[in-house]
């Protein structure tokens, strides 16, 4: 009995692992702009200790957590991974792992600079690669129907836009400037495409509703990058940071819509383009002297904080349940 009872066991374990989505990286980029959140916030207020520093550290064992599972389904269902990484709406979201790597990278850049170099040269080599994989994918397709389109395709892109941030730091600018550009260019194609299948064709699925704030990430992170790059507040990133601000109000017109949506991993893609617009506001808070900003920052690092202990909690709960890493999901 107790035999049968322990197979029984291992089977829904492998069975769970078998399923484990690659989206859960997507978490580790919530955790990770949170971290960084913080630290700019850090440099208005005074929390008390050093907030900053432990969901850094914490952010970091969670991403080690989830890679050597990950690296375990690779080994053990190497036919599974590739079915995601063929899968025309979950290969989006392969790239959150080479994001997770850069803004880990990021987050390390003022403690250590060295480990954060490692983990940017890693992260922005394996994002490009990536990258050129699902540009190929894109071009060469035999699969793709409008209704694939999302807001999750963006993924590639951001990333892209996010090397130059640590990347002027590790290297010259001639290549932050390149995976910029390339960001730059692919966002507003994206953009224009997606609009058309959101206004012209089916509305998306209810479990891909929440990729619809991925709209803030690339205006917001493309204003940090440009601001990295150029060395100062000038006419375009202002440009980028009230398209963001924008895209910002837009969404969160449509609380109700959100609110009624059951949970789905796809959840924690409020988290990081909501991680990126309070980095931004912080930004230009710092840039401008201008305490609206401070205080729009102020508001937006606590609507943060709570949005990611309420996606924590929740996620918990789903696991528990038995509702994430299951067939279909």
């Amino acid at each position: 009995m107790h035999s049968q009872f322990s197979s029984k066991k291992v089977d829904q374990e492998n069975s769970r692992l078998k399923h484990f989505p690659v989206s859960w990286f997507s978490t580790v980029m919530g955790m990770a702009g949170l971290s960084i959140a913080w630290n700019r916030a850090e440099h208005f207020f005074d929390p008390g200790f050093c907030v900053s520093s432990v969901l850094l550290g914490l952010t970091t064992l969670w991403f080690i957590v989830l890679t050597v599972i990950y690296a375990t389904k690779m080994v053990k269902y190497p036919a599974e991974v590739m079915a995601e990484i063929r899968h025309p709406v979950k290969l989006a979201f392969v790239p959150t792992f080479s994001i997770s790597l850069i803004l880990l990278s990021i987050a390390y850049m003022q403690s250590a600079p060295d480990f954060s170099f490692w983990l940017w040269s890693l992260g922005a080599s394996v994002h490009l690669g990536i990258t050129l994989y699902v540009f190929s994918s894109w071009i060469h397709h035999t699969q793709y129907e409008i209704t694939h389109l999302n807001p999750a395709w963006f993924i590639p892109v951001v990333g892209n836009i996010l090397v130059p941030i640590a990347g002027m730091l590790h290297t010259t600018a001639d290549v932050s400037w390149f995976f910029f550009s390339l960001g730059l260019f692919f966002w507003p194609v994206l953009t224009a495409i997606i609009f058309y299948r959101l206004i012209f064709h089916s509305a998306l699925p209810e479990r891909l509703l929440p990729t619809l704030f991925i709209f803030i990430a690339p205006p917001a992170v493309g204003f940090i990058s440009w601001f990295n790059l150029t060395g100062g507040l000038d006419a375009f990133g202002r440009i980028l940071y009230s398209i963001a601000l924008v895209f910002t109000l837009v969404l969160f017109s449509q609380v109700n819509h959100f609110r009624r949506i059951q949970f789905f991993l796809s959840w924690w893609a409020y988290s990081f383009p909501l991680a990126a617009m309070t980095i931004a506001t912080f930004l230009m808070a710092k840039a401008t002297e201008q305490l609206v900003y401070v205080l729009l920052g102020g508001a937006l690092i606590g609507l943060l904080s709570l949005l990611v202990v309420l996606l924590i909690w929740r996620t918990i709960r789903a696991v528990l349940r038995h509702e994430i890493c299951v067939a279909g999901h």
